[in-house]
């Protein structure tokens, strides 16, 4: 299996989260996803992320998900296990993934109102405890806070990566110079937003397009690694009419958009929960049909 810390300057590609025809998960459904997905060279699948409308799942779903992935997986790449809402929960779903397998825990960023940076530092080190001191991952959505407690976050003993998901690379630049460099930055806004990251210096990205075309976001990483923005650009350029239809509705149709473009590839994960956006409008549709068969796709 590949090294955590090379799997996470990879691709970390966010699953979505099959639902059978009553609305109940259906797991089951990932496996010629994921086989795909892992064939064509991802290098670390994420379960519970927010492509995988961590939000709408209950701690039960989110536990069962987990254990079902890494079992879908079975060893093949580190699997990155999304973790969070309130601190028992949290903790919860820590324990699940460790004795899942899986090799690292995001810890996303707590959606509580009443959030001091100080509070999160207990949070990480309880989440860590629960699962006994696996790696963890912040998944950063709000660079607010600061750099000063940006770094006081990555300080946390386990913490070996950030994933950077707002559109701020000077921030970026700052905080990873104020932190350890052992620490991995990890673009968290998708392929559209990866040259601009890895211009100073993250590695890697996440990718819900993993999902649907994932020769493509591989081809994307490559080209990154290389040195070839001229080329990454070029294909990302080839993908940003999906990525824009999955950033309407104030990224409601975040999700909307992968599991229709799945459905349209015969890879029915049912729709997305409430209050993500289901379905698709008339001409969001047609604009992801059309993508979908220039790119050969369907």
């Amino acid at each position: 299996m590949m090294a955590l810390d090379q799997a996470l300057t990879g691709i970390s590609g966010i699953l979505v989260t099959p639902y059978g025809d009553r609305g109940d998960i259906a797991p089951a459904r990932l496996a010629p996803i994921l086989d795909r997905a892992l064939a064509a060279g991802l290098h670390m699948p994420v379960v519970n992320g927010n492509t995988g409308e961590f939000y709408a799942l209950t701690t039960d779903e989110a536990c069962t998900m987990v254990q079902e992935v890494a079992r879908l997986v079975d060893g093949r790449a580190p699997l990155l296990a999304g973790v969070g809402r309130g601190l028992r929960d949290a903790q919860r779903l820590a324990r699940a993934s460790a004795d899942a397998g899986a090799a690292a825990l995001m810890v996303h960023q707590p959606p509580d109102p009443f959030v001091a940076p100080r509070g999160v530092v207990d949070y990480l080190k309880a989440v860590s405890d629960a699962s006994g001191g696996l790696p963890m991952m912040i998944y950063l959505r709000n660079d607010a806070i600061g750099t000063r407690a940006i770094a006081d976050l990555c300080a946390v003993p386990g913490v070996r990566g950030v994933k950077w998901a707002t559109p701020n690379p000077q921030k970026l630049a700052e905080a990873r110079a104020a932190c350890d460099p052992a620490i991995v930055w990890v673009g968290g806004l998708a392929e559209v937003w990866a040259p601009t990251f890895y211009a100073v210096g993250a590695r890697g990205f996440t990718s819900g397009l993993i999902n649907v075309w994932p020769e493509h976001s591989v081809a994307i990483h490559a080209a990154l690694e290389g040195g070839d923005y001229h080329g990454a650009n070029a294909l990302i350029d080839r993908m940003r009419v999906f990525e824009d239809i999955r950033a309407q509705e104030m990224n409601g149709t975040n999700v909307t958009g992968v599991k229709a473009a799945l459905i349209a590839q015969g890879l029915d994960c049912g729709p997305t929960r409430a209050p993500s956006a289901w379905p698709l409008t008339a001409a969001q549709q047609t604009d992801l049909d059309r993508f979908m068969a220039a790119n050969g796709l369907i």
